[in-house]
């Protein structure tokens, strides 16, 4: 069964930074679309950031460009997100995810395989 497992997650200053890790099981990353995404209450899951299977084409939401960076290491199976900056407006559960295909793709419904998700919160 594919599992994805996210960790890191936790309360900072705003101004501080966080690093998420996503590992995954049962799939061959480096077919995979990975993508980031986040939920605030009240709010729709939005996507944070996305990368292809070989890493060549990213794609950032606006908010989080210049502060956030998408990683992976295929061979580890895992997938990484790099915060800084953090703000308030930042606050929410992140989930890793991913997608079968070639492209980088940023659509939530688009996704198959999930993680539990992981609480950010931003707060002085």
């Amino acid at each position: 069964q594919v599992q994805l497992m996210e960790s890191g997650g936790g309360l900072v200053q705003p101004g501080g930074s966080l690093r998420l890790s996503c590992t995954a099981s049962g799939i061959t990353l480096d077919t995979n679309t990975m993508g980031w995404f986040r939920q605030a209450p009240g709010k729709e899951r939005e996507v944070v950031a996305s990368m292809s299977g070989s890493g060549g084409a990213t794609y950032y939401e606006d908010s989080v460009k210049g502060r956030f960076t998408i990683s992976r290491d295929n061979a580890k199976k895992a997938a990484y997100l790099q915060m800084t900056t953090l703000k308030p407006e930042d606050t929410g559960v992140y989930y890793c995810a991913a997608r079968p295909g070639v492209g980088v793709v940023h659509v939530a419904e688009w996704f198959n395989y999930w993680g539990q998700g992981t609480q950010i919160t931003v707060s002085s």
